[in-house]
């Protein structure tokens, strides 16, 4: 029965850095896209609020999978009960930035090229497609 303890402490100790690693991350992130979306704003430059928008939506979803690996630790229904709504509420915030995203990418009216150009946390490795319009350009 010792060995089982030791182990479980063992474990729950490991679940507990993971989770203040991974929300540690969504934290890093989520100051990186405010100071990134402040340096923009005196710089003027465009997009700011959809590249805001991209970085709270990923650290979000950091956070959120903190808040998944502490359900593996819950003794009590409780804190269960507090963490489902946790997770729900952070859920909807996470669907409704990625709505206004959607619409913030459409009201700027920007082509597919222009919406690669924009580098936000979640679009820095994406490469551009070729369309139509870019085959034509270049010859």
């Amino acid at each position: 029965m010792k060995v089982y303890e030791k182990i479980s402490e063992i474990f729950d100790l490991l679940v507990q850095y993971l989770i203040l690693l991974v929300e540690l991350v969504g934290i890093i992130i989520l100051i990186y896209a405010i100071v990134m979306a402040v340096i923009g704003l005196i710089r003027r430059q465009s997009h700011v609020r959809l590249k805001l928008a991209e970085g709270i939506a990923l650290a979000l979803e950091f956070k959120m999978g903190g808040e998944l690996l502490r359900t593996v630790i819950v003794r009590e229904w409780n804190e269960l009960l507090i963490l489902g709504a946790i997770i729900l509420l952070r859920a909807a915030l996470t669907f409704l930035i990625q709505w206004e995203i959607k619409i913030e990418r459409k009201n700027g009216k920007m082509s597919d090229r222009e919406l690669f150009d924009v580098k936000t946390p979640l679009t820095n490795d994406l490469k551009p497609k070729n369309t139509e319009k870019d085959k034509e350009d270049e010859n």
